[in-house]
């Protein structure tokens, strides 16, 4: 019984947060500088009659960033949970214009890299916590690096970094989207065929 109301919590805490991020996407659509009707989305989504310019603020600016913020904001939370799962955290751009391909790869790259000194650590350390630490130290040094760089970007991509860096998404177009909806998508799926390994890290080191 105790399984059975526990499924059924989760299954009503889904359902809700399923409709709040409906009703959320709607609002962030429809309201801003130009009010758009409700009605006008499902003519803009069947292309039945919709008014022009409506159709190109939704479909070419407010969209794109809306389902952006729920890709990633998903991303978000699932890299939140793996952080957590294997760590039991205590609570402790260049003048080069590049592609979103580009820039995915030199950011997994790092972190590889990054993750592996992490790992190199672990070698010389049996504590969790030193091995947070040690997590936080490369991310200073990393951050370090970056300021570093930045000294020597033009205004303009410090102006996007910066940007970009407090979680704009301004700019956002939809071959973004699509790349973020597959990185996300097939992560996401590699977690879930992974969830039962992975919850055997939930009962300690």
């Amino acid at each position: 019984w105790s399984d059975t109301m526990k499924k059924s919590r989760y299954g009503a805490a889904f359902i809700i947060l399923a409709a709040l991020l409906f009703l959320f996407l709607v609002l962030n659509i429809c309201i801003g500088s130009v009010n758009i009707p409700v009605s006008e989305i499902p003519k803009m989504l069947w292309g039945n009659g919709a008014d022009e310019t409506f159709t190109d603020i939704v479909m070419g600016i407010r969209f794109p960033r809306a389902m952006a913020a729920a890709i990633l904001g998903g991303g978000l939370a699932l890299s939140g949970y793996l952080l957590q799962t294997f760590f039991h955290n205590p609570s402790l751009g260049n003048a080069l214009h590049l592609s979103s391909w580009v820039m995915i790869m030199a950011a997994f790259i790092g972190s590889m890299i990054c993750m592996g000194f992490v790992i190199l650590m672990s070698k010389v350390t049996d504590q969790m916590s030193m091995l947070i630490v040690s997590g936080v130290m490369i991310g200073y040094i990393c951050s370090a690096i970056t300021d570093f760089v930045v000294t020597f970007a033009d205004d303009a991509d410090i102006v996007n970094l910066h940007n970009w860096s407090k979680g704009s998404f301004s700019g956002i177009t939809w071959d973004n989207v699509v790349i973020m909806a597959i990185v996300v998508g097939i992560t996401s799926i590699c977690v879930f065929l992974m969830s039962k390994p992975i919850s055997a890290y939930q009962m300690g080191e």
